[in-house]
């Protein structure tokens, strides 16, 4: 009789104790864009930035290119942004990043991203002459 009243509390404690693993991948989002080497409409615009010469590109913003860069990503999702000067992608380096002689860094807001090229001393500005590939990883999470 022990081992059955044994062998009945082994079944209770190991179907009591055992537990499942959930795994949820998230559903993480990549957009890409082409920013336009020199001064041209669509490329970069020489700013002040903070007291130091800068050129800057806005992805997103009022034109709306970005609205998967919502106000709930914004707050609890990662941002991640590539660039690439070949067509095919075949390389990309994550900003922030010295490229070409430039310092590339990044900001984000809701519904826009904001890259900024400068010299890595961050005095002169340094401009960006070909074309850009930007890949932008958009990368969800829950709050606890």
């Amino acid at each position: 009789m022990k081992k059955i009243l044994t062998l009945v509390c082994c079944t209770i404690l190991l179907a009591a104790t055992s537990c499942t693993k959930k795994y949820i991948t998230p559903a993480n989002r990549t957009i890409f864009f082409t920013v336009k080497g020199g001064t041209n409409p669509g490329g970069w615009v020489l700013t002040n930035n903070g007291g130091s010469p800068a050129y800057q590109t806005t992805l997103g913003g009022n034109n709306g290119d970005l609205p998967e860069l919502d106000s709930f990503t914004q707050h609890n999702g990662a941002v991640l942004v590539y660039i690439s000067y070949d067509k095919n992608g075949d390389t990309y380096e994550a900003i922030p990043e010295n490229f070409g002689g430039a310092s590339f860094s990044f900001i984000h807001s809701t519904n826009t991203i904001t890259i900024t090229s400068q010299s890595s001393g961050g005095s002169a500005a340094v401009l960006p002459t070909q074309d850009m590939y930007v890949k932008v990883v958009l990368i969800d999470s829950e709050p606890q």
